[in-house]
């Protein structure tokens, strides 16, 4: 298992007990008979709270198994962690609460809006707070990510472990912990509730595309949070689906057939190929047949650096992405850092290029190190990968003596964005590759550009993106951590993945526009004529039985406005036992000539519980030069 570390200040485990030396936990230790025990530092010093409308702290969850689990988005390890988690929240529902500090590797991931982001893409559904100036991590004591922390009923530390894989040893504590403080009446069982962040978001035509691909006139595209691969001609318009959108591993017909979050293809004739990356399996899709099977992986993630032979016996870890070379499927896999390859004639698969260790060391093809590869491409004589973690992009020589070589970029923690020559080049965490007319084209991800690096001259300069996160065409375009790369002709298309579009720059002149996916619903949508957006706002505090006033209100985009003569209407859902009361006449209204901000009066009843209110709305808007 390969762990990520900083060097603040030194954690010793021994059996179930945790000892801290150095920084952070000085004078909170205390002793109970044989067992120490560590008192909880509490949850200060976070620059943001997400997932929850209030912030979460220690002191508020006495009677709670809570377990904290330090992560940066970034991180491959972070991410297998991630399934565990669920697992132990849907089995311990309500004694055990889980929070993510969110520690941040890269200058990218402090801001708040970028977790935000990776909260919706993972599906977590925890608080978690952006610890980005690392108070709370160093307030622990942690050198690692992952780390999780469990802290017992009485705000206690009971268990410290870092690494992913680490299910049942936690599983086992928690368990033990639940038996040891209900014997004693310790435990809290009330249910607790938070404002998840995925309840304000709206249905989108895609979902964090991570990747794409083009072939003669087919657009594929990697609908990586639809779970399905999206087929289209160049100008957007739907020529299939494949996949029904469920999360699952199931082969079959197109629209049977399900996928956990995939990203990267490769098409050999009729045949695509796709990195199914959380089932930790290749898939191949029949686009005449139309269907789909498993031609390599288990289901399982592997747990080590080695191959075997049969791909359907062989293990994989996150594959990201893959590029076909001479009946050579060679497979960008993130979780155990190497390059792997599958011989599309016999079926073996097995490690290609490097040893497994998290790092950037050129040379032979085993003794090299890779962190993270996350893109990859060919010139039919050389690989090009992205190597995320250490921001670099490298080549493998495919020749009989091949071996690695950087082209760009210098290590784990060497990171920024400077175009220049050689050594002087920095990227930010580069998710995308693609060989084209002698170049690279890199999706420079957390720096939210566009980048050409020449692979002979080993430089980098800046093609598209301003460096800021955002959404905007033009010749001033703004992306929103791009993944992917295909170019076709004069177009270059890029899936701008926090944005959950396909953005089209032409070459020639640098003009980006946004592609429209004509057809295209959500997962179990028909296509919808009006677009529709759900909004989800914090609880509010009442008193019984006394008068209130429900105010509405709208805040239009700049330069917009109601559309003049189109109807305003909405309609309340009453909460349940009579909680709340309007009257019949305000419960469902349609205006022609809304005033805003709305104001609904209602009662409250005596009764002291809660309830949640919802509300149906339709408008009509436009800008305010187009009628």
């Amino acid at each position: 298992m390969d762990v990520k570390r900083l060097v603040h200040s030194i954690l010793f485990l021994v059996s179930a007990a945790v000892f801290f030396m150095g920084s952070g936990l000085a004078g909170y230790a205390e002793s109970e008979g044989s067992r120490t025990t560590v008192k909880a530092p509490e949850l200060t010093g976070g620059t943001g709270w997400l997932n929850t409308d209030r912030p979460v702290y220690i002191k508020e969850l006495k009677g709670k198994i809570v377990l904290l689990d330090f992560w940066t988005y970034c991180c491959i390890n972070c991410m297998h962690v991630l399934p565990d988690l669920e697992r132990l929240e849907a089995k311990y529902p309500d004694e055990l609460v889980v929070i993510g500090v969110h520690s941040a590797k890269f200058t990218n991931e402090k801001e708040s809006d970028s977790i935000r982001q990776a909260i919706l893409r993972y599906g977590i559904e925890h608080p978690v707070v952006n610890d980005s100036q690392f108070r709370i991590w160093r307030s622990y004591g942690v050198q690692a990510w992952p780390t999780m922390v469990l802290i017992n009923p009485e705000g206690y530390i009971a268990h410290v472990v870092s690494g992913e894989g680490q299910y049942e040893l936690l599983d086992k504590a928690i368990s033990a912990l639940i038996s040891e403080f209900s014997a004693a009446g310790k435990i809290d069982r009330a249910p607790l509730g938070f404002a998840l962040e995925k309840h304000k978001e709206p249905d989108t035509a895609l979902s964090f595309p991570s990747k794409v691909l083009v072939s003669s006139d087919r657009l594929f595209i990697s609908d990586s949070n639809h779970n399905r691969i999206v087929v289209a001609d160049l100008d957007g318009n739907i020529v299939d689906v494949i996949g029904s959108g469920e999360a699952g591993a199931s082969d079959g017909a197109f629209q049977d057939s399900t996928f956990n979050k995939p990203q990267g293809m490769s098409l050999d004739g009729k045949y695509l190929y796709v990195a199914d990356t959380e089932n930790h399996l290749i898939r191949r899709c029949h686009l005449e047949a139309r269907t789909v099977e498993t031609v390599a992986g288990t289901g399982q993630q592997a747990r080590g650096f080695s191959g075997g032979r049969n791909a359907l016996q062989t293990p994989l870890s996150s594959p990201w992405d893959l590029v076909i070379v001479n009946d050579k499927l060679y497979i960008a896999m993130a979780g155990t850092h190497q390059i792997w390859d599958m011989d599309l004639k016999d079926g073996d698969v097995r490690p290609y290029a490097g040893s497994g260790w998290e790092r950037r060391i050129d040379g032979s093809l085993m003794e090299s190190a890779f962190a993270q590869p996350s893109g990859i491409t060919t010139d039919g004589k050389r690989l090009f990968v992205a190597d995320s973690e250490t921001s670099s992009i490298r080549s493998i020589d495919l020749g009989k003596n091949g071996g690695v070589e950087t082209i760009v970029g210098l290590d784990l923690f060497e990171f920024g964005d400077r175009d220049g020559k050689e050594r002087e080049v920095r990227l930010q965490h580069p998710l995308g590759v693609l060989f084209y007319d002698g170049k690279l084209y890199v999706a420079d991800t957390y720096n939210h550009k566009i980048k050409i690096v020449d692979p002979q001259d080993k430089t980098s300069k800046t093609l598209l993106g301003s460096g800021r996160p955002g959404s905007k065409d033009g010749a001033s375009p703004r992306f929103f951590e791009p993944g992917g790369l295909a170019i076709s002709g004069d177009r270059l298309y890029i899936a701008d993945t926090n944005n959950h579009a396909i953005r089209v720059a032409h070459l020639s002149t640098k003009l980006v526009s946004t592609l429209t996916l004509k057809g295209l619903a959500p997962p179990g949508e028909d296509s919808a004529e009006f677009p529709t957006e759900t909004v989800v706002f914090a609880g509010r505090r009442l008193g019984t039985d006394s008068d209130g006033k429900l105010i509405l209100d709208i805040v239009f985009p700049p330069s917009y406005k109601l559309t003049e003569g189109a109807p305003l209407e909405y309609e309340i859902e009453p909460c349940h036992e009579k909680l709340l009361e309007f009257a019949e006449s305000d419960r469902s209204v349609s205006t022609i000539t809304p005033k805003l901000p709305i104001e609904i009066p209602f009662r409250t009843s005596d009764v002291v519980a809660s309830c949640r209110l919802k509300i149906k709305l339709m408008l009509n808007y436009c800008k305010d030069d187009s009628g």
